[in-house]
């Protein structure tokens, strides 16, 4: 039987105003089986990141279920929900969020050291995932030394170490030129793929959709299956 990392149970999602109330999202039900690449597209305004904060704990429900293995999401508080972030996601947004003090390795080993483990090992893990991004000999280089792929690599190593079950993705290469969007697609699902991690990433990008194992849309608030290879 296959282990799912996310189960979604008649998912809704509202705002209210004073004079309407808002439906982002309406009875999603989903399941995501373990080490699966799900992608999510749709227009500008239609929930796709409203959708991944949700799962990301970054957002409530209006009502229905979200569970991330042993996580019911929608009923943590707020220190559960950051021991969830902390030991069960790894995020990657559009900005890379670098510390600009802080070197690409020192960047990558703060969140498994500030999630308790001993800095040897974190930094031990976090040299591993910069060799494996190609980034071992610009380790000790400065955020703004960096070029913007280069970044978007170094975010994409963070998201890996602390050993994430699931991997969000919000427009992870819609900052980027052509050439590095490519790249940083490549990259992200061949280290998913290296580390069996899930991945659900939400794009505009065609050609980084099309990488997916499952591709869906978000059309009038409800999830609609595109494509699945």
């Amino acid at each position: 039987m296959s282990e799912n990392v996310i189960t979604i149970q008649n998912l809704e999602k509202t705002y209210k105003t004073e004079s309407e109330t808002l439906t982002i999202l309406k009875n999603v039900n989903l399941e995501i089986e373990k080490g699966k690449k799900i992608v999510v597209t749709g227009e500008s305004g239609s929930g796709k990141s409203t959708f991944l904060n949700i799962i990301g704990g970054l957002d409530s429900v209006t009502s229905g279920k979200v569970i991330a293995g042993p996580y019911e999401i929608s009923a943590l508080d707020e220190e559960e929900l950051t021991e969830y972030r902390s030991k069960y996601l790894g995020l990657i947004f559009q900005f890379h969020y670098l510390l600009k003090d802080f070197t690409a390795l020192e960047n990558v080993y703060l969140p498994a050291y500030m999630a308790g483990m001993n800095k040897h090992e974190a930094q031990d893990r976090a040299e591993k995932l910069l060799e494996d991004i190609g980034l071992s000999k610009r380790k000790n280089h400065l955020p703004s030394e960096l070029s913007g792929g280069e970044r978007q690599r170094v975010a994409v190593a963070r998201s890996l170490v602390n050993d994430p079950q699931l991997i969000l993705a919000d427009e992870p290469t819609g900052n980027l030129d052509p050439a590095n969007a490519t790249m940083i697609g490549d990259l992200l699902f061949s280290m998913a793929d290296k580390y069996q991690k899930t991945l659900i990433l939400v794009t505009h990008d065609m050609n980084l959709a099309s990488k997916g194992d499952i591709r869906y849309t978000i059309k009038e608030g409800c999830l609609v299956t595109l494509e699945e290879k």
